[in-house]
């Protein structure tokens, strides 16, 4: 079929570019705006969302924060934060944060334009071509090196009912996407690790997506890889230095989403799902803990799409060799990579047991979304060895 390549209206990059997000809300129109900042309550303690404060204020805007977005966010906290902004007559919206909080202010600057009745998003589930109604003027700032949120057209959100779903549309790309290496340079260790790892799987998917995999998603996806892994290393042990590494970071954090937004993730994502809903494990986290056991189980389908990867990710591996050998030092490698970087592995190590496989299982095989683009099928059967070997 035909491809068609969306992403954000715009896109700066650069060190200290939150500066411009007051001119740059509502595309240069000069309109000034009653805007929702969404956020969480960490971005305010560090003082980082102030930078994006003072830039609104500055432009002429007013101001309202909503900063109760907690990682993986509910259904609730979409309606309260509509809420909070249809009271303070808000008629734009900031995410500003991690992906959680960019997620979120996708879905609140479509529900504030709509007013659909409530609740709001039952039966929105799932790929829109458009949405009805349009959303508010947008803008995205991410906070750290990890979801591509700012440049994809989705939302996942954990919903009342208990699993997390995901509504995607174009409507929900932003007007404005705002690179600031500077509001990543506090990320912790282990967040960057984990979001690193999230980032690389973003591109590692895109590349061996069955059904969308195109030219456009196969060049960011390689470029992506290519930043991220030359870059991890420097961000997770000398991060608040390490200004380069930060910024390449977020370049291939963002080019890898744009990656996925037209090449969609598969099965590393759907078996991170279920860890993070029932063990509440940082999505990035939970990524890495089934990645070397996705890319043992895809190699028979994806052997040669790995070892095309394996010497972008891991210049010192050989690629000479056969795919199915490359292939599988490639997800030796993945293991290896998160030990050095400090994050446990092992599924044990956050909670689960033998008798949590079958509910996680189960719940994987729920995201229909995404497991159609794995390149390998995926049955239960499967879902419970991967979670086993996981262990």
């Amino acid at each position: 079929g035909a491809l068609a390549f969306r992403t954000a209206g715009r896109l700066v990059y650069g060190k200290g570019t939150t500066s411009q997000v007051g001119e740059l809300l509502g595309g240069g129109s000069g309109a000034k705006h009653t805007v929702l900042v969404v956020t969480d309550a960490m971005m305010v303690q560090l003082g980082l969302v102030d930078k994006a404060l003072d830039a609104l204020t500055a432009a002429g805007h007013k101001v309202e924060v909503y900063d109760e977005i907690y990682p993986d966010p509910s259904e609730e906290s979409i309606y309260a934060a509509t809420a909070a902004g249809r009271k303070a007559g808000c008629d734009a919206v900031v995410g500003f944060g991690g992906g959680s909080p960019m997620d979120a202010a996708k879905l609140v600057a479509f529900l504030l334009k709509t007013e659909r009745p409530a609740p709001a998003l039952e039966g929105m589930w799932g790929v829109h071509a458009e949405l009805p109604g349009g959303r508010t003027p947008l803008a995205l700032v991410p906070t750290t090196a990890g979801t591509g949120s700012e440049v994809t057209p989705l939302s996942i959100i954990t919903t009342t009912a208990g699993p997390k779903l995901g509504l995607s549309s174009p409507t929900l790309l932003p007007d404005v996407a705002i690179l600031d290496s500077s509001l990543t340079m506090s990320v912790p260790p282990a967040v960057t690790a984990a979001t690193g790892i999230d980032a690389m799987v973003h591109a590692i998917e895109a590349y061996t997506s069955r059904l969308q995999k195109n030219q456009i998603s196969d060049a960011l996806a390689k470029d992506a890889l290519k930043l991220l892994a030359g870059s991890i290393h420097g961000a997770v042990e000398n991060g608040a230095e390490d200004e380069e590494s930060r910024s390449n970071m977020l370049l291939g954090s963002c080019m890898a989403g744009m990656a996925f937004a037209h090449a969609p993730v598969a099965a590393v994502h759907a078996l991170a799902y279920p860890i993070g809903v029932d063990f509440g494990v940082p999505h990035g986290y939970s990524n890495a803990l089934v990645l070397p056991h996705v890319l043992r189980f895809n190699s028979a389908a994806a052997a040669p799409l790995y070892a095309e990867l394996a010497p972008i990710c891991f210049p010192t591996m050989d690629a000479s060799r056969d795919a199915a050998a490359v292939s599988a030092e490639f997800a030796e490698r993945y293991a290896d990579l998160s030990d050095e970087l400090g994050l446990e592995m092992g599924l044990r190590a956050v909670g689960v047991t033998a008798e949590d496989v079958e509910k996680l299982a189960n719940d994987a095989m729920l995201q229909q979304r995404l497991l159609p683009n794995n390149p390998r099928e995926v049955t239960l059967d499967d879902a419970r060895a991967l979670y086993t070997a996981a262990l």
